[in-house]
Formats: C-alpha cells, sequence, structure tokens
C-alpha cells in the first residue's frame, strides 16, 4: 500500500507508472501517421518523465536543488501541453497558449534558481501549485468543448483534471496557511496522496488521449487503406484545406458573406476491415473520398487526410443551403457506398458549422463542423446535423431522419 511507503518508495513508484504511461503513449505516435494534437501530448508525457526523474534524483541526493527546479518546471509542462494539445485537437489557436506555458515554467524553474542551494525542499513550491491547478482549470475546460468533447472518453479526463485542480487548490492553501512541516498538509497533500492523484492522472490521460488519437491517426501499416484516393482529386490535406478557409474567411469577412464547412465522417472501417477484409475498406474509402468531391458544389473546397473525417468549405447565401448542400452529399455518398461495397455500408455522419455561428475563424468552423459529424455518426435520429443548432437537413433527402 502506497501509505505505507517512504517518500522516497513513493517517488520510485510513481516514476515508474509514469515512465510506463510515456513509453506506451510516445511508441503510439511513432507507429501512427499522427496529427499535431498527439506530438504535442507526447511532449507532455515526456515532461511527466523528466518530472519523475528529476524527483528521484533530487530525493537520492544530497544537494541536488536544481533538480527541484527542473522537475517543478516538469510538471507545469506536462499540464500546459496537455491542455495545449486538447485546443489542437478542437482547431483553437495555440501560439499564446504556447506562450503561456513557456512563461509558467519559466517563471517555475527561475523561482527555484533565485532561492538557490539555501532555498530547501519547497523552493518555489507556490508558483508550481498555481501552475498545476490553472492548466488542470483550463485543460478541463478544453475537453468539454469542441470536437474533443464529442469523444464521450474525454469527458473521464475533464473530470480526473478537474479533481486535480481541487486538491492544489486546497494544497495550495494549506500550504500557505499551515506550512508543508504541519500535519495537516502532512496528512491530506504530503508526498504519498500526491503520488496518487499522479498516477491516477497518467493513466487516465494515457486511455483516454490514445482514444482520441486512435480517432484521427491511423496505424502507419494501415495508412495505405485508409487513406485511398484517386490521384487528381484536387483535394487539399488537413493543413492546407484550413488555410484555404482562413484566406475564405478572410474574403468572406469583408463581404459579409456566409461560409460553411461541412465535414462528413466514415465510421465501422476497422470492424469492417476485420469482417470483410482490406480489399472492401480500400474499395469503401475510394468511393467515399471521390465521392466526397464528386458531390461538393463545383467550386468548393475539398480537403482532408482521409477517414475517418474529410472536409468542404463553401459560400453558402443562407444556412438552408448549406443544409441542402450536406443533404446532397449525404445522399450521393450513400448511393454510392450502397451500388460498389456489395451491401457494406459503413456509418456515415455529417455535420454543419457556419460562419453565423462559429465566426470567421477556419480552425472553430472546422471544430464545429467534425463536432456535428461526430454526434450525427452516432445518432439515430438524422445523419446530418448543422453545429450548434437542433436542426437537420430536410426530411426529402432519404436516409436523413428529423
Amino acid at each position: 500500500m502506497m501509505a505505507d511507503m517512504d517518500a522516497f518508495s513513493v517517488y520510485v513508484m510513481v516514476a515508474l507508472v509514469v515512465n510506463v504511461c510515456g513509453i506506451i503513449f510516445i511508441v503510439e505516435t511513432l507507429l501512427r501517421r499522427d496529427g499535431g494534437s498527439g506530438r504535442i501530448w507526447s511532449l507532455s508525457f515526456l515532461a511527466s518523465m523528466l518530472m519523475t526523474i528529476s524527483y528521484v534524483i533530487w530525493y537520492a541526493l544530497d544537494g541536488a536543488w536544481w533538480a527541484v527546479a527542473v522537475g517543478n518546471g516538469a510538471v507545469v509542462a506536462a499540464g500546459g501541453l496537455l491542455w495545449l494539445g486538447s485546443r489542437h485537437y478542437n482547431g483553437r489557436h495555440t501560439a499564446w497558449a504556447m506562450w503561456c506555458v513557456i512563461a509558467a515554467v519559466a517563471v517555475c524553474i527561475g523561482s527555484v534558481a533565485v532561492a538557490g542551494p539555501d532555498g530547501g525542499d519547497w523552493a518555489g513550491a507556490i508558483w508550481m501549485f498555481v501552475g498545476v491547478f490553472a492548466f488542470s482549470a483550463l485543460g478541463a475546460i478544453e475537453c468539454a468543448r469542441g470536437s474533443i468533447a464529442a469523444q464521450r472518453t474525454a469527458w473521464i479526463l475533464a473530470g480526473v483534471l478537474v479533481v486535480q485542480f481541487l486538491y492544489f487548490v486546497a494544497r495550495t492553501s494549506a500550504f500557505i496557511s499551515s506550512g508543508p512541516d504541519s500535519s495537516l498538509f502532512d496528512m491530506w497533500f504530503g508526498t504519498t496522496n500526491t503520488g496518487m492523484l499522479t498516477v491516477i492522472v497518467s493513466i487516465v490521460a494515457l486511455s483516454v488521449t490514445s482514444v482520441l488519437r486512435a480517432a484521427r491517426a491511423p496505424v502507419r501499416g494501415y495508412e495505405g487503406v485508409r487513406t485511398a484516393r484517386a490521384a487528381g482529386d484536387d483535394i487539399l490535406s488537413s493543413e492546407d484545406f484550413r488555410s484555404a478557409v482562413d484566406s475564405l474567411c478572410a474574403r468572406a469577412a469583408v463581404r459579409g458573406e456566409l461560409v460553411g464547412v461541412i465535414s462528413v465522417k466514415v465510421g465501422d472501417l476497422d470492424q469492417i476491415s476485420t469482417a470483410f477484409g482490406s480489399d472492401v475498406v480500400r474499395t469503401i474509402t475510394g468511393v467515399w473520398t471521390g465521392g466526397i468531391r464528386a458531390h461538393a458544389p463545383s467550386n468548393a473546397l475539398v480537403g482532408g487526410d482521409g477517414p475517418p473525417m474529410m472536409s468542404v468549405g463553401v459560400l453558402v447565401v443562407s444556412p438552408a443551403e448549406a443544409r441542402r448542400q450536406a443533404g446532397a452529399i449525404y445522399r450521393g455518398l450513400f448511393d454510392d457506398l450502397g451500388s460498389v461495397s456489395g451491401g457494406v455500408i459503413p456509418v456515415l455522419g455529417v455535420g454543419v458549422g457556419l460562419s453565423s455561428t462559429a465566426g470567421f475563424d477556419a480552425g472553430a468552423l472546422i471544430a464545429l463542423a467534425e463536432s456535428a459529424a461526430e454526434e450525427a455518426s452516432r445518432s439515430i435520429e438524422s445523419s446530418v446535423l448543422i453545429g450548434g443548432e437542433d436542426a437537420s437537413v430536410a426530411a426529402d433527402y432519404p436516409g436523413v431522419k428529423r
């Protein structure tokens, strides 16, 4: 039991769990064609691993005060990068957030460096506590909105981050009011309880981020099947698509025009591959990718890196037209897949994001459309949903229910 361990044993046990979780996630990152969010989360796990190693060194070696500085900075960096990766997953701007994380880490390290060798075990602790509960709160908020919230497992991570936020707020209060040597602080907020919380957060973060990444990043060996597309489809990469939509939004904002992003999700490909083989999946993904381009308006932007999600950027005159175009894409894909896949039709979900709801921000528009597509793929009432509304396309599109 952790309650019976001495402090060094707790540090070693926490280091073992955190490092195993970090290695698993980083190896998975290398095996997948991962996007920016997965890479940022990998850095978060690396920071957690650095934190545990630093604290073990600090406890084992006399005079290793510098390890406290590195450990404190790594703790804050891990929480900040977890938040930063969640923002990237939701398609939000990360530049200013990145500088916030860098500044917080610099303050933590600097406060210990100023104290120097005479700072003691708790040098810079207040700044570390504040950084941890601040990024815990921001991470919980980010996990409860946007595309990431559409994955129900993210709610578990949000809940654990809320618990961590409350714990470190209370720990900070006890530290200031009673001091680190008090029986109150040692009983409730000492090494053992904090180590238990670190283990829980690490395991939950590994599980949830792995699920979130799996929804977007295929295994490299499966990449050829999942990204099948015909040459000359004029389909942009996800990065180029976002840049093109950003340019479209800038022009449309000046003219007061309405921008829509229609995201299409295809699901159950892993199950179909297991049941019917990779050839069927290759046929489905080829038809799905080409069908989006074929059934989208001829002047629309089409982008994405293949299953499970691709998007269409369009100028529309009204929300009703956006609904009509989304319904036409869904109807066309449904008919195409039914005619060539031997009756094996994957789950389709179509979501629409409008600048009247999300504003003229490409990241927010894409995130809104993708979140609606995720929800539509799980809905039994409608296969096409408008982000931010409880409306679906008109019922004259077969397969689209109210």
